[in-house]
């Protein structure tokens, strides 16, 4: 018995498996090598090869981890590195300098600083080492004192910063992960009775554990509604996409004249049109904003714009679908089922979301009131059923 949990304990101590993609991991890789090296070279370029300053610390290491490999983390946003290393490093030469013991300057300075980043809400696991530096650094950094702070500190976490929200605004990631301050209290209130838990009670059990979790309270209310609207929907996995799309679809191809499109979307009602090639695949899909937002259409009649690139033999004043149309569209195959849908008009902002048989033809078109519409009758049907 006691050999079983023995055994069991020291399973306790397996990592869970990591859900990251491959290609997320290599951006954080290569953000962490460009991050490193930007923070270096600018401190060689700053303070010279001669400077008796060291031009990366070790805190910056970890610190890159949490930038690159964790933004999402309250513990790796703006104010927690900057605010955590300078209070750490503050209290750190403060130690070393009161206290003759290193060993007992090294532990109330990581005490200290921990104490200094909740007070001032900037908790960041690597000001724990800044401060550890600030006291056994060696004498090149005891010569320092509280120039320490400002140089090699300030200067290389501001850097390694800018080089991370450079460096995600390039690829495309969200940082810094701020507060949504926009969303209003009513329609916080809406989607939390939808939900079944409200924002208030997401708050509630969060004081309850009495525990610092290392994750943005909006991003794990996301995660839950998410969760709760995947397993709403998994009642309904017997209901694929064929089922609800929408079967007459207008296609154009991409030789098509904008003006053309913009007809075809206004005499059938509809909000996008799947582009397709000669072999009848898709190859892009073109909506009313690609025409309104790429100013193919403005205050005048297209017809007039038409007319008058005609008139002048301007060719780009009569732009056809290939010009405007997306090319990078998400589709989903008739037989998958509808969960797969929720992702995309959950997280990604889709409103259309043309359907491929299996040749890769475009056979249908999917929007939020197609799934909504199929929803309600597989509930219609599923409560005669139980009656």
């Amino acid at each position: 018995m006691s050999r079983s949990l023995v055994l069991r304990w020291f399973s306790s101590f397996l990592p869970v498996p990591v859900t990251v993609k491959w290609q997320e991991r290599a951006r954080s890789c290569l953000g962490a090598l460009l991050g490193i090296a930007f923070t270096g070279g600018s401190m060689y370029l700053l303070l010279g090869p001669g400077a008796n300053i060291p031009l990366l610390v070790a805190p910056m290491g970890a610190s890159a981890v949490l930038l690159f490999a964790v933004p999402a983390s309250p513990l790796a946003q703006p104010w927690s590195i900057i605010g955590g290393n300078l209070v750490s490093a503050i209290i750190g030469v403060t130690c070393a300098n009161v206290i003759a013991d290193p060993t007992l300057a090294a532990a109330l300075a990581v005490a200290f600083a921990i104490c200094g980043m909740f007070a001032l809400r900037c908790v960041h696991p690597p000001s724990g080492a800044v401060a550890l530096t600030a006291v056994l650094g060696g004498p090149a950094i005891h010569a320092l004192g509280y120039r320490f702070v400002l140089e090699p500190i300030a200067v290389q976490s501001v850097a390694l910063l800018a080089a991370a929200i450079a460096y995600h605004a390039a690829t495309g990631h969200r940082y810094p992960h701020s507060m949504r301050q926009a969303r209003g209290a009513g329609n916080a209130a809406d989607a939390g009775s939808r939900a079944g838990f409200t924002r208030a009670d997401l708050e509630a059990v969060l004081k309850r554990r009495s525990e610092m979790l290392d994750i943005d309270p909006d991003d794990l209310e996301s995660l839950l509604r998410e969760t709760q609207l995947q397993a709403f929907s998994r009642s309904f996995n017997e209901l694929t996409c064929e089922d609800i799309m929408s079967r007459h679809v207008v296609s154009v191809a991409a030789t098509t004249r904008a003006v053309a499109a913009w007809a075809l979307l206004k005499r059938n009602k509809v909000k996008a049109l799947p582009v397709i090639d000669a072999d009848h695949s898709l190859i892009g899909i073109v909506t009313r904003a690609d025409l309104v937002d790429k100013r193919i259409f403005g205050s005048f009649s297209p017809f007039i714009t038409y007319f008058d690139g005609w008139l002048r033999g301007d060719a780009l004043r009569a732009p056809t679908v290939g010009n405007v149309m997306t090319t990078d569209v998400c589709t989903v195959k008739a037989s998958a089922p509808i969960t797969d849908l929720v992702p995309m008009f959950a997280n990604y902002g889709h409103h259309h979301i043309p359907v491929l048989d299996t040749a890769g033809h475009a056979v249908g078109m999917i929007t939020q009131v197609d799934l909504i519409s199929g929803l309600y009758r597989q509930t219609v049907v599923k409560a005669q059923q139980a009656a």
